[in-house]
């Protein structure tokens, strides 16, 4: 099935957009408004009669950064554009992923069609063919401290594009090329960068930003699977849903905490495992308290800044994308150009320390919750560590299971640390004297989401089991597809289904320790995560309604 084509103008980008692009592979396609194509067409024609008169514009005919103190002539121009791509070849670290340099690349043509940066028509358009064409250059992840923007992995992309040498490399459609050879193949001349085309690339936020959305949308879907989580654990300890009553939350009333609330009232209705309190009364506890403990009774309010927050960012991210965000611009209309800062990539570097932050938050409510399942001074009747076959002594249940969560945790916390308030001051001349570090906080928002789907995998693995041991107490079987809420149950069935373990009436997901190898089932349920397979799919809904 062919994915319909994203339309690039300029502005009204949007996250999702920049997914399908990156990720499916959907075409683009340039906006063809005359007005649109005539202020490009005006921002070139300024750059060569600002040339003609001899005016000064910083990085057309001044040196860069600290060099900007030397004169570049006329005739050396186009040089300066085209050694700036050498002159930056210096990525270091493992390649970026196709996704984050084709998201990179839609992004860089967005910015220019704004028609303020001085670069040719065929240039962006170059970018959206190569995209068509699923050819996407190898750029490494290290170089960029989003101070001048991404200069050296926009460099790479660069090269590539121009056919600048055969050292600048590309995947094409699965094969490593040269960029001349696939120039050749796509039927494209060699280009030379003319007076202000090499800055207009280089400068820009494009790679930070691309990888900054995709992590934007993967939180999301973080996120709606911690709150459906959250609601198959309530259902195991016997939870209540009065906390989440609108009563409450309308007197208190956050954006976030309201949505948490709403949401976790329709993952758990039509529930036989909750306490039904929705009528205000609370019923006799006896020996129990009267009161669910904090992690349940309190989720919304702990929620509900997580998902402010992440609204915040996704907003901040977008607006973004649809930036120009490079240096000089340019007033075609006026010709007349500014030197300014939209290079600097302070919102991307903020936003996803902020992100990571965020996603410390929800792994430690949820490493919370599985402790109160496997404590049975805590986890209302159920079985020590969540054990199946409680008639052979020797098993365990999921003590491992819960070590290699509590491995994990503190890393995804740890990655919450900021790193933009920790910027060398003296970069380049101590010209770039304040920088983002946009580049580096979106490398450990990708490595915190990646580390985050395995312990999502983790916890998984207790809710299953929670809910089918609840079952047996409620019902006496161990199919917990009938004690369930009809909304909670896709994840459920989507869990077994991918560790191939099929609901039983006799058995729980884990009976006896040697029956499976836990090790596979976290890999199994972390990859169906990070690959978009049927977990993802069941909260598709819920992920939308963040946004």
């Amino acid at each position: 099935m062919e994915t319909a084509a994203v339309i690039l103008r300029g502005e009204g980008l949007t996250i999702p957009e920049l997914v399908r692009v990156a990720r499916q592979g959907a075409p683009v396609t340039l906006d063809d408004d005359p007005a649109r194509l005539r202020r490009i067409e005006l921002s070139c024609e300024y750059i060569n009669k600002a040339l003609d008169r001899g005016e000064s514009i910083y990085g057309v005919t001044t040196g860069f950064g600290g060099m900007a103190n030397i004169r570049i002539s006329r005739e050396e121009a186009s040089d300066l554009q085209n050694n700036m791509v050498w002159g930056l070849r210096a990525g270091a670290g493992r390649r970026l992923g196709n996704p984050h340099v084709r998201a990179a690349m839609a992004l860089r043509a967005n910015s220019h069609l704004k028609g303020v940066s001085g670069v040719r028509l065929e240039i962006i358009q170059r970018l959206a063919t190569f995209l068509n064409a699923q050819v996407t250059p190898h750029v490494r992840e290290f170089g960029s401290i989003g101070a001048s923007g991404d200069l050296v992995p926009l460099g790479t992309i660069t090269g590539a594009l121009i056919g600048a040498d055969r050292s600048f490399t590309v995947d094409f459609k699965g094969e490593d090329l040269d960029s001349i050879a696939a120039l050749e193949r796509l039927g494209l001349p060699r280009l030379t960068l003319g007076p202000k085309e090499g800055l207009a690339m280089l400068n820009g936020t494009s790679v930070m930003t691309g990888m900054a959305a995709l992590c934007v949308h993967d939180a999301r879907l973080i996120i709606a699977l911690a709150l459906t989580i959250h609601a198959l654990m309530i259902q195991a300890l016997v939870g209540t849903n009065q906390s989440f009553h609108p009563f409450i939350h309308d007197l208190k009333a956050h954006p976030g905490q309201s949505w948490a609330a709403s949401e976790m009232l329709k993952l758990l209705a039509g529930s036989r495992m909750i306490r039904d309190e929705l009528d205000g009364r609370h019923g006799d506890r006896q020996d129990d308290l009267i009161q669910d403990r904090y992690s349940l009774r309190c989720l919304p309010q702990y929620l509900g800044p997580i998902v402010d927050g992440m609204a915040a960012i996704a907003r901040q991210i977008e607006l973004e994308m649809n930036s120009a965000n490079d240096n000089p611009l340019i007033d075609g209309e006026r010709q007349v150009s500014y030197h300014g800062g939209n290079l600097l990539g302070q919102y991307v570097g903020v936003g996803m320390d902020h992100l990571r932050y965020y996603l410390g938050l929800l792994a430690k409510h949820l490493d919370v919750q599985i402790a109160l399942l496997v404590a049975p001074e805590f986890n209302r009747g159920l079985a020590p560590s969540l054990v199946g076959n409680r008639g052979r002594a020797v098993n365990m249940g999921l003590k491992g299971v819960q070590l290699a969560g509590n491995s994990i945790m503190p890393l995804i916390a740890f990655f919450g640390n900021s790193l933009v308030d920790r910027f060398p001051p003296h970069a380049e001349q101590f010209n770039q004297n304040v920088s983002s570090q946009g580049m580096e906080s979106a490398l450990l928002a990708r490595q915190s989401i990646n580390t985050f789907h395995q312990y999502m995998a983790i916890a998984l693995i207790f809710a299953v089991q929670a809910v089918d041991l609840r079952s047996h107490t409620i019902v006496g079987h161990y199919d917990a597809r009938a004690s369930l809420s009809p909304a909670t149950r896709p994840l459920y069935e989507a869990v077994r289904r991918i560790v191939g373990v099929p609901p039983s009436n006799d058995r729980p997901y884990i009976w006896n320790d040697s029956d499976q190898s836990f090790e596979k089932h976290i890999a199994q349920l972390a990859s169906d995560i990070s690959e978009g397979g049927n977990i993802p799919a069941t909260m598709n809904e819920l992920a939308s309604s963040l946004q």
